[in-house]
Parts: C-alpha cells; sequence; structure tokens
C-alpha cells in the first residue's frame, strides 16, 4: 500500500480544516449537500461527456493505483536481463522458452521472450516492443488526461454552484433562513470546486503519470535488455549497459 498518497491527502484535508477551526470556523458549514451534488455531480458528467467509455472506465479502474501502486524492481530486472543473456549464449535463443512461461504475468516481457526464442530479427524485435510501449504508455496517459480534465472542470463548475445559491438566496431576501442557505451553498460550492481539482484531481492525474513514466522506463530498460541478447552481446556489457536505468529508482 503506498502510505505516501494515504499520508498526503489526510495532511491536505487536516491542514484546511485545522486552519478553519482555529479561525473560528465550524466544519459543519462545510458540509452542504447541494454544494457536493452540483460540484461533483457536473463535473462527472462534463468528463463522461468528453470521454469514449473504455477510456473513462480505464481511467476509474486505474485509481487502484493511488494506494497499490505497480512497483518496478531495476535491479531485480537487470539481473534477470543478464541470466537470460548467459542462458541465450550456453543453449541458445530455444532455453529461454521455459522462462516465457513463466514471466506470463508480465506481458511485455513475456512477448519479448517469446519473440527470442521465435527467432526474431533484431529491428523487428525492436519495433515490435517499443509500439506496444508507445501504445501502452499513450493509453494510460489519456486515462490520467481524464482527471486532468476534472481539475480544469471542478473551479468552473463550483462558480457555477456559486452563482445558483446566490439566485436562490436572491429570491429569498423575506426569509432569512432560506437567504442564509442560498448564500452558504454558493460559497461552498466554490470551496468544493477549488478544493476537489488541486487536492484530488490534479494530484490524482499527476501520480498516474509518474506511474506510468515508472513503467515506460522499467519497459525501455528490458527492451535494450532483450534487444542485447538478440545481438548476442556479452552479459557484462548488457549489466554495464543497463546500469544507467538505476538512476530512475
Amino acid at each position: 500500500m503506498d502510505k505516501l498518497s494515504i499520508s498526503g491527502l489526510i495532511i491536505a484535508l487536516l491542514a484546511i480544516c485545522l486552519g478553519f477551526v482555529i479561525d473560528g470556523g465550524a466544519i459543519g458549514s462545510l458540509l452542504e449537500l447541494p454544494a457536493f451534488i452540483i460540484v461533483f455531480g457536473g463535473t462527472l458528467g462534463a468528463v463522461m461527456l468528453q470521454s469514449s467509455s473504455s477510456q473513462f472506465l480505464h481511467a476509474i479502474s486505474l485509481l487502484k493505483w493511488l494506494f497499490f501502486t505497480p512497483k518496478y524492481d531495476v535491479e531485480q530486472g537487470i539481473n534477470a536481463i543478464v541470466q537470460w543473456a548467459e542462458k541465450a549464449r550456453e543453449s541458445g535463443f530455444l532455453a529461454l522458452e521455459h522462462i516465457a512461461e513463466e514471466e506470463q504475468h508480465d506481458f511485455f516481457v513475456n512477448k519479448g521472450l517469446n519473440l527470442l526464442v521465435d527467432g526474431a530479427e533484431v529491428d523487428n524485435l525492436r519495433v515490435s516492443l517499443e509500439l506496444d510501449l508507445d501504445l501502452y504508455r499513450e493509453h494510460n496517459l489519456r486515462s490520467a488526461h481524464v482527471f486532468e480534465s476534472m481539475g480544469g472542470y471542478s473551479p468552473t463548475i463550483g462558480i457555477l454552484g456559486a452563482v445558483l445559491g446566490l439566485i436562490h438566496a436572491l429570491s429569498n431576501l423575506a426569509d432569512p433562513e432560506l437567504l442564509g442557505q442560498g448564500i452558504a451553498t454558493a460559497f461552498v460550492a466554490t470551496i468544493y470546486g477549488v478544493g476537489f481539482a488541486n487536492l484530488i484531481y490534479l494530484p490524482i492525474a499527476n501520480k498516474i503519470k509518474a506511474i506510468v513514466h515508472q513503467q515506460t522506463m522499467y519497459r525501455e530498460m528490458m527492451t535494450e535488455g532483450l534487444v542485447a541478447i538478440a545481438l548476442a552481446e556479452n552479459p557484462h556489457a548488457i549489466e554495464n549497459k543497463l546500469s544507467a536505468f538505476r538512476l530512475e529508482q
């Protein structure tokens, strides 16, 4: 579990609420169901309108990364590539077939190893893996864009909620209770719009992009390693070549 994401969210919310309370505010005054419905529902609807169903659902599925971040051990990956290179030099590419079966949990590595076993040309191996990598990265970055869009729409929807609240307030000038409720909805809607955008949506988008970057660098390393194996390079030379990727951990 990614404790940093959880801690960051808790700290951000506590800091805002604590500052508000210290200034004499009441937490209950920030809880406005009408404002929440306007801002959250309006933002969600706008994003659904601009997105394809597959893209939107994939973005929702990536929310699990916030708390269960995929881990890629660069050191372990380099060691695995060196071992595969040694085995390929000793017994040929066919010796990697059972290793490919063991790597079925990682479709990218599995495909690369199977291409080696099948005797794919070096250029074809690189092109195939880089194409998969580019498509995978683009697919996940589009999902991050869904949350970026929510971060853009949310403050505007918050202003819309504020205007609606003021309309409600001005239509009930004779009733102080309804007047106060309308004004509260107006200001809280603005808070929700800006708060959701900067505390939730945009951080989620940036977190997903950071994870995608980490995945991309790891798979670029695996691509370089598999291509080096196809070129029958010395395992020690392969390790030296890939050592630069350790800086990305």
